[in-house]
């Protein structure tokens, strides 16, 4: 059988690829290390940052402007019922609290900063129950702010009790509401599924408007349909800012800054992400060990191979010294004598920032 020219030539580069792809995979491992990034001071990071000049100031307030003549609309559709979902590029904080203080005088106003790393949501809805029942005690004429007979306080009954509360319907009841504004709904600090479900049913409750903003590319994947469409009840509305996150920033650690716990976890989260899952669960063995024996001098050699053979991640000692040779290639373990005089491992990072980089990798 004849093989042509063109047969030739494409048979020719297959050859050529798979044996690059060969050469490649048998190369030596790299020797790039974590302390070899040269990394700058946060503070002069940050402070580099806020002397950056604006750009295209006047396209951008012609933009706000014309957000600014929604307002009616957002005020119309908040007494319709909806909430209210801000997405696009940049900081929407200024944008929202504009609208709520200009457009929303006439209701009451709470806001939530979801860019906050913590935040106790049943103190959030403890501030709602008493600030419908100041109302209802001003709409009733009762000076005595207290509750009626067999009423426990606010701050001792259940999340259950407290949105039983705010969704009671009252005689009084009109088209008034109280805005609930959230700030990065899609925040560490909101971002679990139990405070998303409770944000959810607050939403559902019949005197309650959220209007919040998501700035996370998956924030939609917290909600399922019935959250989206039926309790929370999105109007959507694509308002890019271009607005730097300058109050949002302050709370997260820069990617290029040095000298923070967040993110010595955040630059060993994406070291240990690349290595195997295996790789991955035997320093999990280790991370747990050193926050559970906080005052050792780390995990002996012999405990680490012990417990990695019990858990099947380890089947042998070289595969364990393989591992462990990754590790200390990037720095991410050390070694040092115990006082018996043998060799401990352990991670040079604070106990917060261990922690955090169990939470990245898990």
């Amino acid at each position: 059988m004849e093989i042509n020219e063109g047969d030739d030539d494409e048979f020719g580069f297959s050859r050529n690829y798979f044996l690059a792809k060969e050469l490649g995979g048998s190369a030596k491992k790299s020797t790039r290390k974590l302390s070899d990034i040269d990394l700058v001071d946060e503070q002069e990071l940050r402070i580099a940052a806020a002397n950056i000049e604006p750009k295209h100031e006047k396209e951008i307030d012609e933009l706000m402007s014309s957000y600014k003549t929604l307002y009616p609309r957002w005020v119309f559709e908040l007494r319709c019922g909806f909430g209210l979902l801000m997405y696009g590029f940049g900081s929407k904080k200024a944008l929202i609290e504009d609208f709520a203080s200009t457009a929303l005088t006439e209701y009451s106003v709470i806001v939530i900063n979801g860019y906050l790393q913590s935040i106790n949501i049943k103190q959030v809805l403890i501030a709602l129950a008493e600030l419908v029942w100041n109302q209802l005690r001003t709409k009733r004429k009762n000076p005595s702010g207290n509750l009626s007979t067999g009423q426990q306080p606010f701050n001792s009954r259940s999340m259950d009790d407290l949105l039983a509360f705010l969704d009671e319907p009252q005689a009084e009841e009109n088209d008034g509401f109280i805005c609930i504004v959230v700030h990065n709904i899609d925040g560490p600090g909101l971002r679990d599924s139990e405070t998303q479900q409770i944000l959810a049913r607050l939403a559902s409750c019949s005197r309650i408007r959220i209007v919040a903003s998501i700035d996370h590319v998956n924030a939609t994947l917290l909600w399922d349909k019935k959250m989206v469409h039926t309790q929370f009840n999105w109007c959507w509305y694509h308002v890019p800012t271009f607005a730097a996150y300058k109050v949002e920033g302050m709370f997260f650690p820069l990617i290029l800054a040095n000298g923070n716990t967040g993110q010595g976890a955040k630059t060993a989260a994406l070291v240990l992400l690349s290595l195997t899952p295996n790789a991955q669960s035997v320093f999990r063995v280790l991370a747990e060990y050193q926050l559970s024996h906080p005052d050792e001098e780390g995990m002996p050699v012999e405990n680490l191979y012990t417990t990695c053979r019990e858990r099947f991640l380890a089947s042998s000692q070289v595969t364990l010294n393989s591992h462990l040779i990754e590790f200390k290639d990037h720095e991410l373990v050390k070694t040092r004598r115990h006082s018996d005089g043998q060799d401990c491992l352990y991670i040079p990072l604070t106990a917060e920032a261990l922690e955090k980089l169990l939470l990245e990798i898990s």
